[in-house]
């Protein structure tokens, strides 16, 4: 799925995408996870950042 770094709404925000650099590297700096780590986490619970966070906080 092409990312269209334009359309920023709020879908956008809510969603983490493993597919673009930028987009792990922002993702783990604002969660403060190593990217297996992040992995993990989207494998385990989806790609909602709100599961993803509350895997995290676990």
């Amino acid at each position: 799925m092409a990312d269209n770094k334009t359309d920023t709404g709020s879908p956008d925000r809510d969603r983490i995408s493993l597919s673009e650099d930028y987009e792990i590297r922002d993702w783990t700096d604002s969660l403060g996870v190593p990217e297996e780590r992040l992995r993990e986490a989207v494998s385990a619970v989806g790609n909602s950042a709100d599961a993803v966070r509350a895997y995290l906080n676990k």
